[in-house]
């Protein structure tokens, strides 16, 4: 059973930058595909980005060229750099991992402010 605990969100001023952690336990990272969502305050939760266990990366539309994801595999987590922060990112960001049903970890808040 794999386990996943983010950390690093927090508030930041538009423009600004954070990192988020996925930190996970019970089986490496690269051998399971790994994705950050997000659920806007009111909103459907979306699709931010996704590493795959081969190491291919996706992202959503509207974090293309802002957002990079990554892994360290020594220390068993997963990255989501977030540069050039605009007040619409301000969500609840997941991870979540395709190991077996349910696995997410318990969110972390961003709050971009104007």
């Amino acid at each position: 059973q794999v386990e996943l605990v983010e950390s690093g969100g927090g508030l930041v001023q538009a423009g600004g930058s954070l990192r988020l952690s996925c930190a996970a336990s019970g089986r490496t990272v690269n051998t399971y595909q790994v994705a950050w969502f997000r659920q806007p305050p009111g909103k459907e939760r979306e699709f931010v980005a996704s590493i795959s266990w081969r190491g291919s990366i996706y992202y959503g539309d509207s974090v293309k060229g802002r957002f990079t994801i990554s892994r360290d595999i020594a220390k068993n987590t997963v990255y989501l750099q977030m540069n050039s922060l605009k007040p619409e990112d301000t969500a609840v960001y997941n991870c979540n991992c395709n190991a077996h049903d349910g696995c997410w970890g318990q969110g972390t808040q961003v709050t971009v402010s104007s």
